[in-house]
């Protein structure tokens, strides 16, 4: 099989970590994903929080309500955004966000590494509270935060296409 295309179908969320760090060889080549995903008219509005510290990724693992996993992450990339960089940017941060969000996940899989997306942005609470953490100025929107490391888990690729979501020329 492919192997852009098997890194997909294996991806899946990973919630449990091993206390292996993730080398900068590993997050470099990440960013790097993250930075290669598209954007309307090029815009790039993208703007990357790495976080290692163990200290912080425990705070926001207390302040998000669905990243306990974060408590034993050895990494968090929170992906955020400038909207006032372009009107590109303004129009289609969301997406341009969300397409690096998922280049970082597959390539979090490719690398071996486990990963799992946790939404920010449509939870005002949350998004206070990242951004006090993690000194995110007041401009810049925050998507979401992907947790990162050396799986304690596996579950099985995905298969096959979900019934009823395919439609051919018209709904």
């Amino acid at each position: 099989m492919n192997q852009a295309i098997q890194a997909i179908l294996s991806r899946r969320s990973i919630r449990r970590f091993t206390d292996q760090e993730v080398g900068e060889e590993e997050i470099k080549l990440l960013l790097e994903c993250a930075c290669a995903a598209p954007s309307a008219a090029n815009s790039r509005p993208w703007h990357f929080v790495v976080v290692t510290d163990r200290g912080l990724l425990d705070r926001m693992g207390e302040a998000h309500p669905y990243g306990k996993m974060l408590f034993e992450a050895p990494l968090a990339i929170v992906v955020c955004a400038d909207p006032t960089k372009s009107d590109y940017a303004a129009r289609y941060w969301e997406e341009d966000c969300s397409a690096a969000m998922e280049n970082i996940l597959i390539a979090a899989t490719s690398l071996g590494l486990g990963s799992v997306w946790l939404g920010v942005k449509h939870s005002p609470e949350r998004e206070v509270a990242m951004r006090a953490i993690l000194s995110v100025p007041d401009h810049v929107a925050i998507m979401g935060i992907a947790a990162i490391g050396w799986p304690g888990e596996s579950k099985e690729p995905h298969r096959g296409i979900d019934d009823g979501v395919v439609h051919r020329n018209r709904w």
